[in-house]
């Protein structure tokens, strides 16, 4: 009798199904991000009268406690510590591949200034292209890869985040090694959405404030991504999305994130940008009035190609 009653419970409980739209808004507009990270990150260390602080710290790593007490900024790191000068050390908590640490760190007095020795931040900021918003749950995707952290080469373990406003000022052209990058202006007070998740995938969040003259696209499946001729949607100049010819040259199904290799064809595009460049990624790429892909990287010996996701892999990521 009491299997019976948990089973019928459980068939009375509500399923909740995620699903994303059939049709999405189309992105391709320059987005403005700031993650706040989940810790102080450690990126580096710099000498003390000539010496290292001797510590068990890496580049990496994320100081959660500073003697038990949390911290989430580097204004809380810095009074945290100036409580404990007297004492000449603290005992940090920190995480590292997801387990929990602790060290002690010396505080080292160097003309009436007392130092640590650390490189940290606590957010990271950047510039990258929105690839979709879904219209019914109001999630919208960018970037198509993760957020890593330049000095440890990790991805960002995020606390919570923002993508607001930016226009695109110049390009620093791509050339054969070195991969360019859009310039953007910032404008900080004028906020589109949340960033919640920083995945492999992406980046995802809810939107609050939805731009301007998006218009809806059907979904294309992994099945629609044909080799052959395609579109991608980004930023070159300010905020006006451009339509830019690209040929699809290989579909990967296989690979985890680099399902589909292009080809740059457009001649504008080569000439504004010499390639794929930084700030590109999460461009959607449109193929048969569907989209397919998403931007993700850049070949660097060839930088008239790139890499792609694809799209319902993308669209699955923000909806877990």
């Amino acid at each position: 009798m009491k299997k019976y009653i948990i089973l019928l419970l459980m068939l009375l409980m509500p399923l909740q199904v995620m699903a994303y739209s059939d049709y999405v808004y189309l992105g391709g507009n320059t987005l403005g991000i700031e993650i706040n990270v989940d810790g102080i990150l450690v990126v580096g260390f710099y000498k003390i009268n000539g010496k290292y602080n001797n510590s068990e710290l890496k580049v990496g790593d994320y100081i959660k406690k500073i003697n038990d007490e949390e911290i989430f900024t580097l204004k809380e790191l810095t009074e945290e510590m100036e409580k404990y000068t007297k004492d000449g050390k603290v005992d940090i908590t920190y995480i590292r591949n997801n387990k929990e640490y602790h060290t002690d760190l010396n505080l080292i007095n160097d003309d009436g200034v007392y130092k640590t020795g650390l490189y940290v931040k606590d957010s990271i900021m950047g510039i990258g292209t929105l690839t979709y918003i879904d219209p019914n749950s109001k999630i919208y995707g960018a970037l198509g890869h993760e957020i890593i952290e330049s000095n440890s080469k990790q991805k960002v373990e995020i606390k919570d985040g923002s993508i607001f406003r930016n226009t695109i000022t110049s390009i620093d052209k791509s050339t054969t090694g070195n991969a360019g990058s859009k310039n953007a202006k910032y404008y900080f007070n004028t906020t589109y959405g949340t960033i919640e998740k920083n995945t492999n995938h992406g980046i995802f969040g809810s939107i609050n404030n939805t731009l301007n003259n998006l218009k809806l696209v059907e979904v294309g499946s992994k099945d629609d991504v044909k080799i052959g001729d395609a579109t991608l949607y980004t930023v070159l100049e300010g905020e006006k999305v451009e339509a830019f010819k690209i040929r699809i040259k290989s579909i990967n199904e296989n690979s985890s994130t680099k399902n589909i290799t292009f080809e740059i064809t457009d001649k504008k595009l080569i000439e504004k940008t010499g390639g794929v460049v930084q700030g590109m990624s999460g461009s959607p790429i449109v193929q048969n009035n569907k989209i397919v892909g998403v931007v993700t990287h850049v070949i660097v010996d060839n930088p008239l190609t790139g890499y792609g996701l694809f799209i319902t892999t993308m669209l699955e990521e923000g909806e877990n």
